[in-house]
């Protein structure tokens, strides 16, 4: 039986952001091995870099794919990184590009950054301060029959219902790329909401991620972290489960790594992920 959500009932709200020009503090930072570097982070328009490829091997450390938003007031920031959802629709309403059309991909905590997809050719006609309007609707979600076991969050209903999530024999099962043990989770771990941002897989043992399969985790993969719970902040319980969504990519820094955004979590086991190559936002929005 597919699994069903509140939609009717869910409000959807608007909230802008403006593309954000890429920053750096220090002109340096230090990887985990003790290595400077100085290369290309958060923010911008990314042209090369998009929703579905590889989160491994750029030149880069945090990178968010496609188009970066940020409201320029800090307390309508938290409302944009709050209320947008992964699957909402976003929209060009000024510049050159004006009218064209994409949608959320995650959010990035620390930076506090909405990241959303758009078509290349889009991507071609917008610059830095281009606002974006955001539908913003999802946060309230409660899935039927778990009402109060399952914590819904970040997620657009429709993209839910694109997810093919499904019940059986009690559980809710959720197609994933890959399961994450609890070990690898660092940056992010500790903080006080999951109804934003996101927290990372570290991935300084290579041969760990490699002999789990995590190798291959790419932008939009929805994955499943296991003995972590995200329902009132983030930390390791057993048996609690977190379905989230691959938003930035692979770093350099000790404790970091590709960053997950929440979608569902439970303190027990009554989410189930099951591994399918597909679950991909960019499979699942057929871009």
């Amino acid at each position: 039986m597919k699994a069903k959500c509140n939609k009717d009932s869910l409000v959807m709200q608007s909230v802008t952001g403006n593309i954000r020009h890429p920053y750096t503090g220090s002109p340096y930072n230090v990887t985990h091995e003790g290595k400077p570097f100085s290369l290309p982070s958060v923010g911008a328009i990314c042209y090369n870099v998009k929703v579905g490829d590889s989160v491994y091997g750029l030149r880069g450390d945090h990178i968010e794919p496609g188009v970066t938003i940020q409201n320029p007031d800090e307390k309508e920031n938290g409302a944009l990184n709050t209320l947008a959802c992964v699957g909402n629709k976003a929209k060009v309403v000024s510049g050159d590009a004006k009218g064209a059309e994409g949608f959320v991909c995650g959010t990035h905590g620390g930076c506090e950054h909405v990241i959303c997809y758009f078509p290349e050719e889009s991507l071609e006609a917008m610059v830095p301060g281009d606002k974006i309007l955001v539908r913003a609707h999802g946060q309230g979600m409660l899935i039927e029959g778990f009402e109060d076991t399952v914590a819904a969050m970040n997620i657009d209903p429709e993209l839910f219902d694109k997810l093919n999530i499904t019940v059986e024999d009690g559980k809710l099962i959720v197609p994933v790329t890959a399961k994450v043990p609890a070990y690898l989770m660092g940056s992010g771990i500790g903080g006080s909401t999951a109804y934003r941002s996101d927290y990372d897989i570290m991935t300084a043992d290579r041969e760990e991620i490699k002999r789990l399969g995590l190798d291959k985790l790419r932008f939009g993969d929805i994955v499943m972290l296991e003995n972590c719970d995200t329902v009132f902040g983030r930390g390791y319980y057993g048996g609690a489960v977190t379905i989230g969504i691959v938003v930035h990519s692979d770093c350099l820094l000790a404790g970091h790594g590709p960053g997950v955004t929440t979608l569902l979590a439970s303190k027990t086991p009554i989410i189930e992920g099951r591994i399918n190559p597909k679950a991909n936002l960019a499979d699942i929005m057929g871009v």
